[in-house]
């Protein structure tokens, strides 16, 4: 194998998911975020759509986003439904992490462009942020609850009703070690070779 392979190879193999609370509070330059948002900027796009968008908060930002994530909570969770440990999860997730951001696809203006392919398309620009956080030593939480998929979400960000919030990225520095990773299925099983 070359080197770029072993390379590419041994970062994706070594990506991993750090949850915000083993984050340690470190702040991460604003301009190695700019680098990240700049590799997300080079994933493939049907039609040179560019769906991808990200709204990046830092610092007091960061924290006052995960409160107003806990409030919208609070304001659009039925009575029967609301979780008090889900509210406090929400409203201390970005405590220690540096950099929260949330990704959506942004829907362009050629409607022959199927919306999953936009949706692809914002998928892999976050997954060339996440590897490249991974090759800058950056642990990184790809985060879908709470409010992420809500109506009230989309609103609070002022999105239209054709965008699509694709997830919440806390970004931040780890002592710990992440761990081994694994895969329950051999990739001999999720493919089919025509031949």
């Amino acid at each position: 194998m070359n080197e770029s392979f072993q390379s590419i190879k041994q970062l994706i193999e070594s990506r991993r998911t750090t949850k915000p609370p083993l984050m340690n509070g470190q702040q991460i330059p604003d301009e190695q975020i700019e680098q990240l948002l700049e590799l997300a900027d080079w994933a493939p796009t049907h039609g040179h759509t560019e769906p991808w968008r990200f709204v990046v908060y830092a610092g007091e930002a960061a924290q006052n986003f995960c409160q107003q994530h806990a409030a919208l909570y609070t304001q659009n969770m039925p009575e029967d439904k609301f979780m008090a440990d889900k509210y406090e999860k929400l409203l201390h997730m970005g405590d220690q992490a540096s950099h929260v951001l949330v990704a959506y696809m942004h829907r362009g203006d050629l409607p022959k462009i199927p919306e999953l392919e936009e949706i692809a398309a914002t998928s892999c620009a976050i997954q060339n942020l996440l590897l490249g956080a991974t090759a800058l030593g950056i642990a990184s939480y790809w985060g879908s609850g709470g409010m992420a998929y809500h109506p009230a979400m989309k609103a609070h960000l002022k999105l239209r009703d054709e965008d699509v919030v694709l997830g919440i990225l806390y970004l931040g520095y780890s002592e710990k070690t992440p761990r081994e990773g694994k895969r329950l299925v051999p990739v001999s099983e999720k493919v089919r070779w025509a031949r």
